[in-house]
């Protein structure tokens, strides 16, 4: 392919002209953007050189100006992702999207955008890659000779019904492949946007090949709008439930992530009013803090919440052995500990209380190959 492989199609501000890679170090309070989750980003972890800008407190407005976000084409060779990993229900995912535009500070895919030399601060909520292909793509991979279907996971790791998916319809074009070939998905998301889709997941679900959960971390809009600014807020969430419900489409809740001293307590909350809304079973999982997280979600909980950040950061070391995050298979989305197995156990009570555990299981036995590739005249068939 001639050319270079990701191209950029949308203008916009740099990130690091409104936010500066800072060492974890710094002492200066880091810039809130408005619209935007991160008030610390980190330089790409792969880069030679980092600077540490110095405030001398001229004209430093309260809120910087938010960057806009700026789109780059990736054309990827495959698009289905394989895993091996204990801790997921799937073996197998599609990422139509690279950063996300939510901006959840939380997030844990943040670090993937030091792959591309981009921060995993603001650039992984305003430089965006995607894949329009990826539909294409997917058609080809299911109609490979020995392919074996398996629950295909979405929103794996960024939310591939984010704000810009209402302009570019990749997930949406993925969701028709599927549904065509009859085979099986599960999907997480927290943007109301998948609504859009209901006719189709409708029809999926009438043919038990499609299980969606919505994640909700928090009721309190504030905390929302400080955490997740460019996510759909509570009450729309709680709406998507209820539509997706009444529309026949099998749907849970994820609380995730739950945050020790910042949203826990509303753990029986959440299940309750998703469970009203019409969920059908509820999952958990504790705050994640893998790589550049750990700083970047430090830097916003002392920015906005300074009386709680010595008392959350605290608990978070708790239930991950005096550490800010464990890797460890069966620790990471659970962590461990006195106040570790509290959570868990509030959230098996809740969930036997509300009745949960109602999700039907997903039919792989519909599968049926999209066409081969077209064989050319010479009765080859093409290698791409």
């Amino acid at each position: 392919m001639n050319g270079p492989r990701n191209q950029p199609i949308g203008a916009g501000r740099r990130a690091e002209d409104n936010a500066p890679a800072l060492r974890e170090d710094s002492t200066r309070a880091e810039e809130i953007v408005k619209g935007r989750g991160a008030t610390f980003s980190p330089a790409p972890r792969y880069d030679a050189l980092s600077a540490n800008p110095i405030d001398d407190g001229w004209d430093s407005p309260d809120y910087a100006p938010s960057p806009v976000t700026e789109l780059t084409v990736e054309h990827p060779r495959k698009i289905i992702t394989y895993n091996e990993s204990p801790d997921v229900p799937f073996d197998r995912s599609i990422n139509p999207y690279r950063g996300c535009e939510h901006g959840c500070v939380y997030c844990f895919a943040r670090p993937t955008h030091a792959w591309l030399g981009l921060s995993p601060g603001l650039d992984f909520e305003t430089r965006l890659h995607f894949k329009p292909s990826a539909a294409d793509l997917l058609r080809r991979e299911l109609s490979a000779p020995g392919y074996v279907p398996k629950p295909m996971g979405l929103g794996t790791n960024t939310d591939p019904w984010q704000p810009v998916e209402r302009r570019l319809s990749i997930s949406s074009a993925i969701l028709a492949v599927l549904s065509e070939c009859g085979h099986p998905a599960t999907i997480v998301t927290k943007s109301a946007g998948i609504l859009r889709d209901l006719s189709v997941l409708s029809d999926m679900a009438q043919r038990n090949l499609v299980r969606v959960h919505i994640s909700l971390t928090t009721l309190n809009t504030e905390l929302s709008r400080r955490m997740e600014p460019r996510a759909s807020s509570p009450a729309k969430r709680l709406a998507a439930i209820e539509a997706l419900s009444k529309a026949g489409i099998p749907v849970a809740t994820l609380i995730a992530p739950i945050i020790p001293g910042l949203n826990d307590a509303e753990l029986e909350a959440l299940m309750h009013a998703a469970a009203s809304a019409g969920a059908l079973d509820a999952g958990f999982v504790l705050l994640r803090l893998p790589m550049e997280v750990a700083p970047i979600f430090e830097s916003w909980l002392r920015r906005h919440y300074p009386n709680r950040a010595e008392k959350v950061l605290k608990l978070v070391r708790e239930t991950r052995g005096g550490r800010l995050y464990d890797s460890r298979y069966g620790k990471r989305m659970v962590g461990e500990g006195v106040y570790a197995s509290l959570l868990s156990r509030r959230h098996a009570l809740a969930r036997k209380r509300l009745g949960f555990g109602r999700m039907p299981p997903l039919d792989c036995s519909a599968f049926v190959p999209p066409a081969r590739p077209q064989v050319r005249e010479t009765g080859q068939m093409s290698l791409f």
